[in-house]
């Protein structure tokens, strides 16, 4: 481990489009880029560091070695109802609509990339 502020678990996606998942990122969650590198022949993201609120994901382009693979990212937030409203702008497709679980605010949406994202924040 490179040091013990480093995040143990990080998310790595590899997607088609990954440039556009990093706009979409930015956004609906605020993401920064910390770090971007192209492949030179294509142009294409190799390598990239997006962070949201202290937590790092990982993205990159797939190719015909590195197949397209994503996840369920679970995020918090300080509002569901804004971050949810966000993501549909944004081009998400609702997979749950906004509802109360006890001490929560949950939605699910799934990003143009087949991520799905679930959009959760502290009941008020």
């Amino acid at each position: 481990m490179e040091n013990e502020n480093t995040q143990v678990i990080i998310p790595y996606l590899l997607l088609k489009g990954a440039k556009q998942f990093i706009e979409f990122a930015k956004s609906v969650f605020d993401a920064t880029v910390s770090e971007c590198r192209e492949r030179k022949d294509t142009n294409q993201v190799m390598h990239a560091e997006l962070m949201i609120k202290g937590s790092m994901i990982m993205v990159a382009d797939a190719t015909n070695k590195w197949i397209p693979s994503t996840n369920s990212l679970f995020i918090w937030v300080e509002n569901a109802d804004v971050t949810y409203q966000k993501a549909i702008e944004n081009g998400a497709e609702s997979i749950m609509e906004l509802a109360n679980f006890e001490t929560r605010r949950i939605s699910g949406v799934k990003d143009a990339f087949n991520n799905i994202w679930w959009i959760t924040s502290v009941l008020k």
